[in-house]
């Protein structure tokens, strides 16, 4: 105030003065309340797309560890297969019934050893394809998080707008769109 008790101050002086006597009310308050509730449920549900996408990573991972130990004892089953042929055709070509004996009790052994190995093979492929299915469920559940996390930006984007434009049907805009982000959440979260 002047010496004189006449005192001017520019606008923005004006709304601080009236921002700080009152609460905040009326369509800009409502956004700012809005908006940091979206923006808190939106930082929930990007950790969870995030979390969810490095799950889908990691059981891929696993199933390709699981299909490359299935791979190797599939060939350990052809070598064995090699071996049993081997001995089928020595047992055959040889004349000593003694010779014949032992080539035969190869051949048994092989078969043997085969079917254990194609039994650990066929549980490895069983397992590969357990961890690709968690792998695109967990890869589902990231993009419904995304999803919704994409429509909580796009929300708090119309809350900007609303607030600029001073509108109210962009406010019930924000909020649909929050609504639907919050929905896409909750699909997210029950696995749908």
């Amino acid at each position: 105030m002047s010496e004189d008790g006449f005192h001017v101050h520019g606008p923005h002086d004006h709304e601080l003065e009236h921002a700080g006597q009152h609460d905040p009310k009326g369509l800009a308050g409502q956004l700012a309340v809005i908006t940091a509730i979206l923006a808190t449920v939106g930082a929930m549900f990007s950790y969870m797309g995030g979390a969810t996408q490095a799950n889908a990573g990691l059981f891929k991972n696993d199933a390709a560890i699981k299909k490359t130990e299935a791979a190797n004892q599939w060939a350990l089953y052809q070598s064995k297969s090699n071996k049993q042929n081997l001995a089928e055709l020595a047992a055959a070509l040889v004349t000593s019934d003694a010779q014949k004996a032992k080539y035969t009790a190869e051949v048994e052994r092989y078969k043997v050893e085969k079917g254990e190995i194609k039994h650990e093979a066929e549980k490895l492929e069983e397992a590969s394809k357990a961890f690709d299915e968690k792998s695109e469920a967990q890869m589902h559940e990231h993009h419904r998080w995304a999803q919704a996390t994409t429509a909580l930006q796009v929300s708090i984007a119309l809350a900007a707008i609303a607030l600029l434009t001073k509108k109210r049907w962009m406010e019930s805009a924000t909020l649909v769109m929050g609504g639907l982000g919050i929905a896409l959440g909750a699909m997210a979260w029950f696995h749908f």
